[in-house]
């Protein structure tokens, strides 16, 4: 997170207006973060999915909750990086135009990469929520 701020603070000074500043902060801490992955994966390091907790009361749905969260992280986690970027973002509730920019592809491209991801998603988690 703070290699993150560094770099959108970094990068300020060469914001020039040409989009929104949502969409400039973005696209930073996206190749960021790519950097980040490729780095770890060039080191050999994989990382696991973060544990989502569920603060629900009742012990069987926080259960059932968790099963879920746990296989959609790991087959997000599986999908390639281009896929897996349009869906993270889209999970973030950017629009297909932002993502688009952050990207540095057409809103086309990002509702195809979305279909994509959608179908290898339920395929791997076999229609189930």
């Amino acid at each position: 997170m703070q290699e993150i701020r560094l770099a959108i603070w970094s990068a300020l000074p060469n914001f020039r207006g040409e989009c929104s500043l949502r969409t400039f902060v973005f696209r930073v801490a996206h190749n960021r973060a790519l950097t980040h992955v490729w780095q770890r994966k060039r080191a050999g390091q994989v990382d696991e999915p973060e544990k989502l907790v569920d603060t629900r009361a009742s012990p069987e749905k926080d259960a059932i909750e968790k099963r879920s969260r746990s296989r959609l992280l790991e087959a997000i986690s599986e999908l390639p990086i281009p896929l897996r970027q349009v869906i993270t973002l889209a999970l973030e509730e950017l629009p297909y135009a932002e993502i688009a920019a952050v990207l540095g592809i057409t809103e086309n491209n990002v509702a195809v990469r979305m279909n994509r991801a959608r179908n290898f998603l339920k395929e791997k988690l076999g229609g189930t929520r």
